[in-house]
């Protein structure tokens, strides 16, 4: 899923390819994409595109006194083409056709079309439910109490930190790597935090998100491709050695997504159980 920092490289390339294009048309060929009706999404014909930004993990086009809001969820890309898809393309669920033959393209790979959308008033943006229960933006991260705050909840860090509603931005990729950069174990609880834990995720938080941008800064062009090359040092690389210490990298795997961590660095040396094996031996 693409996470804070592929989402605003994204918006970067795209608002400043776009800004001040005319739509020619607008079509939603995703059956279930568009989650508003009115106003609808033909009427953004004729409009011109003033800007794209961020919250969260959040599109947000702003189109004169509209707003269109997207969230790729797990399989959506958000692209600017020169050439306009075909309606029988797969892929397309939200197409904004520019007067100059660009196309604004929402894909979506798989068939499961989870990715949406929704055209609202400018001004009803921050109250609509997608952005009204997102947390403080994960990037630049919050100051230490406002986090520690946050943070004080008897959950684990790993699906406390990927909640949105505790902060915005940041999923399962992200989320490994701020972790590990910290040393801290993906179980410890959030309310268990000392100060100076609190402070050296707030850093990692900075650092790694930070890095990820300027990386991408330098790495990416003008056009977004399908696969961001995502500077990661532990998640996706299970049986590696750690960048720090040399211990072998160990996974344990969900059902949807695998947790990658340094038992040296962030457990105490200890290799914890793996799911699938736990499953197996039952």
């Amino acid at each position: 899923m693409p996470e804070l920092p592929e989402v605003e490289i994204a918006a970067r390339r795209i608002g400043r390819a776009v800004a001040g294009a005319r739509i020619e048309s607008a079509l939603a060929p995703g059956m279930v994409t568009m989650k508003s009706f009115d106003p609808p999404v033909d009427s953004l014909a004729g409009s011109t595109i003033d800007a794209v930004g961020r919250r969260g993990k959040l599109f947000v086009v702003e189109v004169g006194e509209l707003a269109l809001v997207i969230h790729l969820m797990s399989a959506g890309r958000l692209q600017l083409f020169d050439k306009r898809a075909s309606l029988r393309d797969r892929a397309s669920r939200l197409l904004l056709r520019l007067d100059d033959g660009r196309e604004l393209r929402l894909r979506e790979f798989g068939t499961q079309q989870r990715a949406w959308a929704k055209l609202l008033p400018a001004d009803d943006v921050d109250s609509d439910e997608a952005v009204a229960t997102l947390g403080p933006e994960a990037w630049p991260a919050p100051a230490a109490p406002e986090l520690a705050a946050l943070l004080d909840q008897p959950r684990h860090l790993h699906p406390l930190l990927r909640d949105q509603r505790t902060i915005a931005g940041i999923g399962r990729s992200w989320v490994d790597e701020i972790i590990w950069e910290a040393r801290l174990s993906p179980f410890r609880k959030g309310s268990e935090l000392d100060g100076d834990e609190v402070e050296r995720l707030r850093v990692a938080m900075d650092e790694r998100l930070g890095a990820a941008l300027e990386h991408y800064e330098q790495a990416v062009g003008d056009t977004i491709p399908d696969k961001l090359p995502m500077p990661l040092a532990v998640h996706r690389r299970a049986g590696e050695s750690c960048p720090r210490c040399g211990t072998r990298i160990e996974a344990i795997h969900y059902r949807d997504y695998v947790l990658c961590y340094c038992p040296e660095e962030q457990t105490g040396g200890r290799v914890l159980k793996d799911r699938r094996l736990s499953r197996l031996l039952k």
